[in-house]
């Protein structure tokens, strides 16, 4: 079972992102401060849990929790500032949301620079280590994985509502196939001949 980061919390929040390594969609972060005590036996890295058990973790984590916030950032700033500026801009929104100011930040990950005048600490594999963090794991996937299954009712070609926006087969041939749209990521590689095809929106 995973537990706090430390063993007394201090309004401590965890924060994770989602959909880094996609070709279309937004970047989701999570930030997230449990209370006290808090603890649950399923609760781990989001992509250790099935689709069932992450839908099941959200709200219990969205009612125990002291306070929690979301946030995306979208393809065209993704593609203005580069994934890593725009994963960690999306964790700053998502902490800037949070109800409740928190004294310290656990990062997943190895890369995070400094949020107000906050202490941070970067963990790699955070999710899988501490119960804040896995939270934000879980509050990320979820919010992004729901927010492109509504973006593939617009662009159903694409089968956004099984990939995510992930670089499958199946994506990779919609886009040689259709060509791209105003949801991907233009400065990522979306084929491997993508400078020949002259794909456009």
């Amino acid at each position: 079972m995973l537990k706090p980061y430390h063993h007394t919390p201090i309004k401590e929040a965890g924060t994770d992102e989602a959909g880094r390594g996609c070709l279309a969609g937004p970047v989701t972060a999570a930030a997230v401060i449990l209370p006290k005590g808090f603890k649950n036996e399923i609760l781990t890295d989001s992509k250790q849990l099935s689709h069932t058990k992450r839908n099941l973790l959200r709200p219990i984590i969205e009612s125990d929790c002291a306070a929690y916030a979301v946030s995306h950032v979208f393809p065209d700033e993704i593609d203005d500032i580069n994934i890593l500026n725009a994963s960690i801009f999306a964790m700053h929104k998502a902490l800037a949301q949070l109800k409740t100011v928190p004294r310290f930040i656990v990062v997943d990950g190895n890369r995070f620079k400094p949020f107000q005048d906050i202490p941070h600490e970067c963990i790699i594999k955070g999710d899988g280590k501490y119960l804040n963090i896995a939270a934000a794991s879980v509050l990320a996937k979820t919010y992004r994985d729901a927010y492109m299954e509504e973006l593939h009712k617009e662009y159903p070609v694409y089968n956004w509502k099984k990939n995510k926006g992930y670089p499958t087969k199946e994506h990779r041939e919609a886009i040689r196939k259709y060509g791209i749209t105003k949801y991907h990521r233009k400065s990522f590689r979306l084929l491997p001949d993508q400078l020949e095809l002259g794909l456009k929106l």
